[in-house]
């Protein structure tokens, strides 16, 4: 009796003993898998990718449309670092997996609102596939753009800006990265809110995709307001002899464009040196473009400034200066050269052009401009 007793104890402490050692291994495996997937699975933190994100919180697949092509508005929750490095990614594969159209990416960069927004309205009308707009404006300004305007929702993430000084090149980075998270825009320009369009849409289209070179303005200028500005402190980098000056208003491909977000030598050397009387905007991107990519650049822009009248900022137009003749001379008023052949088509864009000036220049656009 004591011994069959004894055996079914044996049994049951055998039992009890293999089912707490299944159940230890259990739970040892479950804590090794999760943390494997803490290790190599990636984690949503508050500034990832937020077009994963909504996929993700919408139960929505992820496509490659959805990566790829940007949301409708122009507002995301990245940090600057964390744009700038998405917007650097160069694909391998070259040809993207899916029909697209070149667009070029029109970036406005402005104090508050584009001055002469119905101008661009007309430009922009009928052409919708084949352009991308945004407008780095100041933060504190918060002005209501209209549903039905080209610009609504196009405003990014800003930072304050002002003349003079170096964060003024940081905004024209901010505009490039974000108009690089489309991968159909091709081309990209930057424009003031006082620009205008010298040409219809077609015409400034075709000049850009057809172009063989990029349009940064670079040229070397004795004195006090061109080599003055160097400093010997940015030695052995960049040299007196490389130093450039130049406008800001470029006109360039996307691959000039992911080497200008992704540089980390040229940009925080000039951000230390370039300072009081330096003015990073018209030294930065000359000097760099000229080092790096002078061969496949024109070392000319396709904006056009009027600095005749000398002094710190350029000629402004009002009312009285816009005339049928004006105009003429600002489309053909000069040659130069364009793949190779002389052009007398050397300004696709003109500034400084102030409000008062903007009913004449809807008068004149359909006859001069040629817009639709």
């Amino acid at each position: 009796m004591f011994s069959f007793f004894f055996s079914h104890v044996l049994v049951f402490a055998s039992g009890l003993l293999i089912g707490i050692t299944l159940i230890t291994f259990s739970f040892k495996n479950l804590s090794l898998n999760f943390q494997f997937h803490q290790l190599f699975l990636p984690s949503l933190s508050p500034h990832s990718d937020p077009i994963l994100i909504s996929a993700l919180n919408n139960q929505t697949k992820v496509t490659i449309h959805s990566i790829l092509r940007p949301t409708k508005a122009a507002m995301h929750d990245m940090t600057e670092e964390e744009l700038l490095w998405r917007a650097s990614m160069v694909p391998m594969i070259k040809e993207l997996p899916y029909n697209h159209t070149p667009k070029v990416a029109f970036m406005f960069l402005t104090k508050g609102s584009v001055l002469l927004a119905p101008l661009w309205e007309r430009f922009f009308k009928g052409n919708e596939a084949f352009y991308s707009i945004y407008v780095h404006s100041l933060p504190s300004f918060n002005d209501t753009v209209p549903q039905t305007s080209v610009f609504h929702g196009r405003r990014i993430p800003s930072k304050e800006v002002r003349w003079g000084d170096f964060n003024i090149v940081g905004a024209e980075r901010r505009l490039l990265a974000n108009a690089l998270l489309d991968f159909s825009n091709q081309h990209f320009v930057l424009l003031s809110e006082s620009c205008i369009p010298l040409f219809n849409f077609s015409t400034i289209y075709n000049y850009l995709m057809n172009s063989t070179k990029t349009f940064v303005e670079a040229y070397d200028m004795p004195g006090a307001v061109g080599r003055g500005r160097y400093s010997p402190r940015m030695r052995p980098l960049v040299n007196l002899s490389q130093w450039k000056k130049g406008s800001q208003w470029f006109q360039i491909d996307r691959a000039l464009a992911i080497d200008i977000v992704s540089d980390q030598q040229y940009f925080p050397l000039f951000n230390k040196y370039c300072k009081n009387r330096c003015y990073g905007d018209e030294h930065y991107l000359p000097t760099f473009v000229s080092i790096r990519f002078w061969k496949r650049n024109s070392n000319r822009t396709l904006t056009f400034v009027d600095w005749s009248r000398g002094g710190a900022h350029p000629a402004r137009f009002m009312r009285q200066h816009v005339t049928v003749d004006f105009l003429k001379r600002l489309r053909h008023g000069r040659t130069c050269l364009y793949n190779g052949k002389t052009t007398n088509i050397c300004h696709l864009f003109a500034r400084k052009f102030m409000p008062q000036a903007l009913d004449r220049l809807l008068r004149f656009a359909p006859r001069i401009m040629q817009f639709n």
